[in-house]
């Protein structure tokens, strides 16, 4: 019921867009957003990348940033709902099916950059539970208003999963099994590039003990009832993914941006604009990587073609 609640034919995600219900580090924060796309035109500088293509790209906020701060890089959107108006011209669109499922024509990339921020917490997976940790983990079953029910126990490939990423203490946890392949199949698009999925997650030493599924409307947090009135997400098992690099967006961005520095007072009297402007810059970074919020995503990052990148 997740994957239909949120791309069926009135999923929430082909009525909703997703700045009108939450806020990410792309969009909802003032020049916070602006200077991610910065980040992602200076990663896409530094290896020599011509493209940018974004998965799970809302109504195209972060590519539009990017192609202000790199104009000749070529952009594409890829996305469950049509080509938005007022994108700039030069940025191109593909429908997606929507899940962890990406378009037929996504493939053979080459230098380029493949982003999916905050795609694959709303790649819905299995939920169970277990009562203790010796007993065995079971499905956990939903119906449209958000009642819960004991399904099937977990068998063969998730409980191998579990198995192996889920510590003893967890009592309820998302199978990431289709987070991972999802994964696998975003890295496998691109013959020569760079793949980049940023999102909210943990890994094995961290998992949360009772799971992380919850809904998000209208900016609020409210019960994760697949009705399709509201997002459904839940935390990404990072280090289950295989990728080549894992790190927080701190780390990240401060490589590629540098710390976030209070422009000097004096400034503000003899240039109060480019004062104005350095403030406003190092307030958004320092939101961005705050290690207690933003500053604690995850940059999931694999090469593709490593020889060929710069």
């Amino acid at each position: 019921m997740w994957q239909e609640a949120l791309y069926g034919p009135r999923g929430f995600y082909r009525r909703a867009a997703p700045a009108d219900h939450f806020a990410t580090s792309a969009q909802g924060l003032g020049t916070a957003g602006d200077l991610l796309a910065e980040a992602l035109a200076r990663l896409a500088e530094r290896h020599g990348i011509r493209r940018v293509v974004e998965v799970a790209a809302g109504r195209g906020e972060l590519l539009s940033g990017v192609a202000r701060h790199a104009p000749d890089l070529e952009l594409l959107g890829v996305e469950v709902v049509d080509r938005p108006d007022g994108l700039p011209a030069h940025l191109d669109w593909l429908v997606s099916p929507g899940g962890g499922r990406l378009p037929d024509e996504l493939t053979g990339l080459t230098d380029t950059l493949l982003v999916a921020h905050e795609w694959l917490d709303v790649v819905p997976c299995p939920v169970v539970a277990r009562s203790a940790a010796d007993h065995p983990w079971h499905h956990v079953e939903v119906d449209r208003t958000g009642a819960e029910r004991t399904g099937p126990p977990a068998i063969g490939a998730d409980l191998d999963w579990l198995a192996t990423h889920v510590p003893d203490h967890v009592g309820r946890a998302e199978v990431g099994l289709p987070r991972d392949t999802a994964y696998s199949d975003l890295v496998s698009r691109v013959d020569r590039g760079l793949v980049l999925a940023v999102d909210y997650g943990h890994t094995r030493d961290t998992r949360p003990p009772g799971g992380t599924l919850t809904g998000y409307r209208d900016g609020t947090q409210v019960p994760p009832v697949p009705d399709g009135s509201c997002d459904l997400t839940a935390h990404v098992a990072m280090d289950s993914l295989g990728a080549d690099q894992l790190r927080t967006q701190r780390e990240a961005l401060h490589e590629l941006l540098g710390p976030a520095t209070i422009p000097p007072h004096d400034l503000a009297r003899t240039r109060p604009t480019a004062y104005l402007h350095g403030l406003a810059r190092a307030n958004a970074l320092a939101t961005l990587t705050a290690a207690t919020g933003l500053g604690g995503f995850w940059w999931a990052t694999s090469r593709r073609g490593r020889e060929h990148l710069g």
